[in-house]
């Protein structure tokens, strides 16, 4: 294999590939990124066997072949190089990556240890709209545990409906839930295989949805690919991977298999007391008052009365703190305790300039959501601490 590539069409391919690939792995070609070159372009593979991501360049191919090359460091070299051509060659059992005047001679594995992995396209696919699909990841993907005994919520539920998408994510103390209209986007070969299920987040009667749980890594991986870039996202679903076409770049991931915990059960319906705050003085409140709460449970106190909430946190070994909220509430005084991580994780996803807050009693789970929020609506459940 020869060719010639930009610098900066290989850097920004490389660069997704380095959160795919596992420095630490028992596996040797996982550390490796699979290259083949042929045409006027050059395919690139890296996977861990959970996550797999394939994407290409364009290059000057002067003999087609394929080859694999450790991804951190190849990476690391393209990035320190000028702005400049860059000459890949299969040489001695190794592979020459020279530019301007510099030159190299970096090790190789065989690309026939290489996982094979399955291409897409057997099963019929979605539409969807990029910044809905965006705005899901990044206000859910932190409420993930990532280590939890309970493997299926290591991920987030995807649930597909004819009008509109929903990703929900848990970790047992709290849940993220987003829903975004598909905005007329439509389904390739009739639509996703359908799951009919009653229990569903829009009412009572049978929706058609397709169900299935992304890995938390499957998540990150696909936020950053959205990061960049317009256009809508083409979605697969086959019998045991999941497929993102972002861009021309495809993200390929496995599904995790089990029944995610009945998600709607967990959304209290009769909160009754409603206290609404300005998003940035209640984050900054929060922050504040948090650096003299426990540091094993970070908690902090909301104590609510007319016309105020108290935000308040005390430590033995530190001190106390506390600061006043003017809110406009006239119901019954009462107070509750929650871990401010969890609360400052959802004001900063909320991009709302108000918030609020939902409470029924300071043992019952409490319901924050983005006040005025457009094209999405976001609902967070929050359990309370017993301090």
């Amino acid at each position: 294999m020869e060719l010639v590539v930009r610098k900066n069409d290989l850097l920004r391919e490389l660069q997704l590939f380095q959160g795919i690939v596992e420095r630490k792995n028992t596996i040797p070609i996982l550390a490796n990124v699979l290259m083949e070159a042929k045409g006027d372009e050059v395919r690139f593979l890296a996977t861990d066997l959970e996550v797999g991501l394939r994407s290409q360049c364009v290059a000057s191919v002067a003999k087609s072949g394929s080859l694999t090359l450790p991804a951190k460091k190849f990476y690391e070299i393209v990035k320190s190089l000028p702005e400049t051509d860059i000459r890949i060659a299969e040489d001695k059992g190794g592979v020459k990556v020279a530019a301007d005047r510099f030159d190299s001679r970096m090790q190789t594995l065989p690309r026939e240890d290489f996982p094979t992995l399955p291409e897409g396209g057997a099963a019929p696919s979605a539409t969807l709209p990029r910044s809905g699909l965006k705005e899901m990841v990044a206000k859910t993907q932190f409420a993930i545990t990532g280590e939890d005994t309970r493997y299926f919520l290591n991920g987030a539920l995807f649930v597909l409906y004819p009008e509109s998408m929903s990703l929900v994510a848990t970790d047992g103390h709290r849940l993220a839930l987003v829903t975004v209209p598909r905005n007329g986007t439509t389904d390739q070969g009739g639509g996703a295989p359908a799951k009919r299920d009653r229990s569903t987040a829009t009412g009572s009667k049978d929706v058609e949805e397709v169900r299935a749980i992304l890995p938390k890594k499957t998540l990150g991986e696909l936020g950053r690919l959205l990061a960049e870039g317009d256009g809508d996202i083409r979605y697969e679903r086959g019998e045991n991977h999941l497929f993102f076409d972002v861009g021309g770049r495809l993200l390929i991931s496995r599904m995790i298999d089990g029944q995610f915990p009945a998600y709607e059960r967990v959304i209290p319906k009769g909160n009754d007391k409603h206290i609404e705050f300005e998003r940035d003085r209640l984050t900054n409140a929060v922050k504040r008052v948090a650096l003299l709460s426990n540091e094993r449970s970070r908690a902090v106190k909301f104590q609510i009365d007319r016309g105020k909430v108290d935000v308040t946190s005390s430590s033995p070994d530190l001190g106390e703190a506390h600061e006043t909220l003017p809110v406009d509430y006239s119901g019954e005084a009462m107070q509750i305790c929650f871990n401010a991580q969890y609360v400052l994780d959802f004001l900063s996803a909320g991009a709302t300039d108000i918030v609020s807050l939902e409470l029924k009693d300071e043992v019952s789970q409490a319901v924050m959501k983005p006040v005025g929020a457009e094209g999405y609506e976001y609902t967070y459940v929050i359990m309370p601490m017993r301090v």
